[in-house]
């Protein structure tokens, strides 16, 4: 499959374009436009623009109401708890970000449960907005059900990623942002646009078996009311190589973004007509753990003998979280977002059906 690059600031504004022209107000228009094409710019292709797609048959089914706004429905000096009224995923969480980066910068930290909620995005932009203020910052979502459970082959679980990041005194913080399963959802889709097999490890089928075949994989997630087959968390299938760790992991984001926020937990997400994504987020003051100049400069410290560190044979050196997608971002600006055919066609064809400019390659 190859590829086209485009400026970034244009998709952002194409992406904007196409989410008000599917009822969008504006200003949740940009905001998801910017998460989108962020995730591109950082090679995260998953969560970019092709999810423009995906948003649109979700509204289309009434999983979402671009018009809503969220509420703050429970609240203290340290802790919120969001309902976003099936909202714009993104909007909710800025809403929400802001307030909790507001309440620890007051309080020293802020913890933040959302529920009623829809696709946010990538999530390590939500701890990054953060770490943006001088915090460090966390953020977690449930999803919709795809995964088993170590053992198990009832799909009830979602991806449940975890996002953390700390701010450092070098040019970089740590940014970690990971899903608990061995890949995100959306990787599948990729795998199949592109014509590649999916790892060994990543997925099983209805009876427990190896799935290499992404569209298999997607045709077994397809189904809303399936039960049996999907992805594999961190460590696999058995306890042997730790599959019980991811799903520990698993566990803890559902019980984060689900109970504590009064929500459901994935095994009930989108399982009636309205979205009910639950997330998680907080942000806290380094100085409650002393001076704050010298914990930056320790992380900056670690994170520098890390990347200096020897690299095993092969690899040319040693990245921190978030150094790679950062390095991409770097070059996506400067000369263009990269995408797909896929998804430059996907681009051209809601430019052609809502007349908007079609994009421009570099």
């Amino acid at each position: 499959m190859g590829y086209d690059r485009i400026p970034y600031e244009s998709l952002v504004e194409l992406a904007a374009s196409i989410l008000e022209k599917i009822s969008y107000p504006a200003s949740k228009a940009g905001i998801t436009a910017w998460v989108l094409a962020e995730a591109d710019a950082r090679g995260v292709s998953s969560h970019g623009v092709t999810r423009l797609k995906v948003y649109r048959n979700e509204l289309e089914a009434g999983h979402a109401n671009p018009a809503a706004d969220p509420e703050i429905v429970h609240e203290t000096p340290i802790s919120l708890v969001v309902d976003g009224h099936y909202g714009v995923g993104a909007h909710i969480s800025e809403f929400t970000m802001k307030k909790v980066i507001e309440k620890a910068k007051a309080n020293g930290t802020c913890f933040a449960s959302v529920r009623n909620s829809n696709h946010f995005g990538m999530a390590g932009l939500w701890a990054e907005m953060a770490v943006k203020e001088g915090l460090m910052g966390s953020a977690f979502t449930n999803t919709i059900r795809c995964a088993v459970p170590t053992l198990g082959k009832e799909r009830l679980l979602g991806t449940d990623p975890i996002a953390v990041g700390i701010p450092s005194d070098r040019d970089l913080p740590w940014l970690l942002d990971m899903a608990t399963t061995t890949a995100p959802r959306g990787k599948l889709g990729v795998y199949k646009r592109r014509g590649l097999d999916i790892p060994e490890g990543w997925f099983v089928g209805e009876s427990g078996e190896t799935v290499t075949d992404p569209s298999e994989a997607t045709s077994i997630l397809a189904d809303p009311t399936g039960k049996w087959g999907g992805l594999l968390f961190l460590g696999g299938a058995t306890e042997l190589m730790g599959g019980h760790k991811g799903y520990g992991l698993s566990m803890l984001v559902e019980i984060l973004c689900g109970p504590l926020a009064g929500g459901p937990w994935t095994r009930d997400v989108f399982q009636t007509i309205d979205a009910n994504v639950g997330h998680f987020f907080s942000a806290t003051r380094l100085d409650l753990f002393g001076d704050e100049n010298d914990i930056r400069q320790r992380v900056g410290n670690m994170l520098d003998a890390l990347r200096s560190s020897a690299p095993s044979e092969g690899n040319e050196r040693v990245y921190i979280h978030g150094e790679k997608e950062a390095i991409r971002r770097e070059e996506a600006v400067a000369k263009g977002v990269q995408l797909d055919n896929a998804t430059f066609e996907m681009l051209e064809e809601f430019a052609g059906e809502f007349g908007l400019t079609p994009p421009k390659k570099i």
